[in-house]
């Protein structure tokens, strides 16, 4: 009869256990179920402020995700860190401090999810904003991986335009190197880093192709670098293509501010 008590009561306990367990299941599984709906609205309301020229608030809504592990949340942030970045009410301390926030949030993007194309992309953008403030060298230095990650971007998304736009560029940057910054190159890599004019412009081409009209800044290069290969019959149609593109950024309205 003790026996027979004792077992019933550890059967009562491990019903009651399994119970439990099966109670903290449910409630774990309906939390992350939340959690996951959470982050696709608030990528939902991101992606409308963006497309908005939203760029304050949506850094305010997506600042407060910066401890996320989704690396969706995170590239979005490293890029609404950096539009903040760029505008011209933006203070110059505030630049410096928002372009390593915006290094480190697309560097944690990357570690969460290393096949997301935007991570690398905006990794890239990201690593190259950061040299403007640790000088040419550092630049240069890191020219090389800039450009992987740019590489395995289009792996990932053949069709982005913006990252083949900025292959384009930075072909065009090595292009135009002036021949002090190549000495620093020299002394940098065993075999520096080179590029062509004509070598950007298949990308600028080829980044128009994948998107027609898709950035005022790709139509702008494609006749900067028309001008640089003299050809002005083209470098005139693709820059009056850039001086009449709608205006929807501030970096648009820059674009079309330039004299022709």
């Amino acid at each position: 009869q003790v026996l027979r008590k004792s077992l019933q009561r550890g059967i009562a306990l491990s019903t009651g256990s399994f119970l439990i367990y099966e109670a903290h299941k449910q409630i774990a599984g309906f939390a992350e179920v939340h959690a996951s709906f959470k982050v696709e609205e608030v990528i939902e309301q991101a992606d409308y402020l963006y497309g908005s020229g939203e760029t304050e608030k949506l850094y305010r809504l997506l600042v407060q995700h910066k401890n996320s592990d989704d690396a969706e949340l995170l590239w979005r942030l490293a890029r609404a860190s950096r539009d903040l970045a760029q505008l011209s009410s933006t203070s110059a301390e505030e630049k410096r401090k928002l372009a390593y926030e915006a290094l480190e949030c697309a560097k944690k993007a990357l570690e969460k999810n290393e096949s997301n194309f935007a991570a690398h992309k905006w990794y890239g953008i990201c690593l190259s904003d950061v040299g403007d403030f640790e000088g040419i060298k550092t630049k240069i230095g890191n020219a090389v991986v800039i450009k992987e990650h740019f590489q395995r971007a289009v792996e990932l998304n053949p069709k982005d335009a913006t990252t083949i736009h900025l292959i384009g560029i930075w072909c065009y940057s090595f292009a135009e190197m002036p021949w002090y910054q190549r000495k620093i190159a020299a002394t940098l890599f065993a075999t520096p880093p080179t590029s062509t004019f004509q070598e950007a412009l298949h990308y600028f081409h080829m980044a128009e192709e994948a998107d027609p009209n898709f950035y005022s800044k790709n139509l702008l290069f494609l006749g900067k670098t028309y001008l640089k290969l003299n050809n002005k019959k083209m470098a005139l149609l693709w820059l009056s293509k850039a001086k009449e593109y709608p205006a929807h950024t501030e970096e648009d309205k820059q674009v079309g501010s330039k004299e022709l």
